[in-house]
């Protein structure tokens, strides 16, 4: 959930529109006398009308999790197993939580990847939600994240090739979304499902209510981003300057390191020293534990990666292309030496 959005970002009339894209609108119609208060309809614009909620098709089957947006809950919605997002009327920062719901939007157009959760339709609650303002129905990818994966399995290791797996999937997900000008701006392992997909797991990207159109940004107005989670906020973000593709790859390296290290970035620092310390400093998570630096190791192989990704200048970062064939290479050294532990050695006559 990004944080509270400055009122200088709206428009001061009657449709309220978001700097980035925001595809919500509010119209206002008189009641039925004169004297009667406007009457605020909250729409669809013609062009994402295809994606309205058809609320006859929803059948809500159990509560999934909340949090101070509103409610997630497992559901159907034409014949598919959905999870409907439920942004509560009562929300404490509704402009906070308006600015989520069309953010969310931006991936509502976008075709199906096997590593983004697909957003299938969006729009106000239904006529007789007295609680509920927006909603957003996506398809249902399980209800386990990377987050528990990292922290909530005590005893287990997600080692070398689970690592590499989990990362080259991201780093598709983010390839796809920035061929598509589209920057989540909030990855993190909370905001990463891990679906089955047959006998495997794969990581599939959600939660796109911090994510920006590129090509429909004023530059301008791309600074000064308050949303996203600060322990995976790119510097040049935290600095107030406006966002890229890089700023994705950043948040990668932060994820990477914890699928590494199982630890917490930043853990007992104080949310302004860590954000103070990242700009003026160039403060990351340690690398001085031994995983990081045994040769062989997990850290070892992956801490090149980390190291570039979380570079303090977006442009020396790779971009998620070049991240991708990289990491693919090294998943093809990795096959090849086990092709070559697993073959026997011929007699020698």
């Amino acid at each position: 959930m990004p944080s509270p959005i400055p009122l200088a970002r709206f428009l001061p009339s009657v449709e309220i529109r978001s700097y980035n894209s925001s595809p919500l609108v509010l119209s206002c119609k008189r009641g039925p006398f004169a004297s009667s208060p406007p009457v605020r309809e909250r729409v669809l614009p013609p062009r994402l009308a295809w994606c309205s909620i058809d609320w006859g098709e929803v059948q809500i089957l159990e509560p999934l999790g909340s949090g101070g947006f509103g409610h997630v809950y497992r559901a159907t919605y034409r014949g598919e197993t959905v999870a409907v997002k439920k942004v509560n009327r009562c929300v404490k920062n509704r402009l906070a939580s308006r600015q989520s719901f069309w953010s969310e939007l931006n991936a509502v157009q976008l075709p199906r990847h096997p590593n983004l959760v697909k957003v299938l339709a969006a729009g106000p609650c239904g006529p007789g939600d007295a609680e509920g303002l927006e909603a957003v129905i996506m398809e249902y990818a399980g209800s386990s994240t990377l987050h528990h994966a990292i922290y909530n399995c005590p005893g287990s290791d997600l080692g070398f090739a689970r690592c590499l797996t989990y990362s080259r999937d991201l780093t598709r997900g983010l390839a796809f979304l920035h061929a598509h000008n589209i920057v989540h701006l909030d990855l993190k392992p909370a905001n990463v499902l891990l679906a089955r997909r047959g006998p495997h797991t794969c990581c599939k990207i959600g939660d796109f209510g911090c994510s920006l159109r590129l090509h429909l940004l004023d530059p301008g107005a791309a600074t000064g981003l308050t949303g996203g989670t600060y322990t995976h906020r790119a510097p040049e973000l935290l600095r107030g300057l406006p966002a890229t593709r890089k700023a994705d790859i950043f948040s990668f390296a932060i994820t990477l390191w914890q699928m590494v290290s199982r630890r917490v970035p930043y853990e007992g620092v104080e949310r302004q020293c860590v954000i103070y310390a990242v700009v003026a400093y160039q403060l990351r998570p340690t690398l001085s534990d031994p995983i990081f630096s045994a040769p062989n190791s997990l850290g070892a192989c992956f801490r090149g990666t980390i190291e570039r990704c979380w570079a303090a200048q977006p442009e020396e970062r790779p971009g998620a292309k070049c991240l991708l064939e990289e990491l693919d290479n090294i998943q093809d050294s990795e096959n090849q030496a086990q092709e070559r532990c697993s073959t026997p050695d011929l007699p020698v006559y």
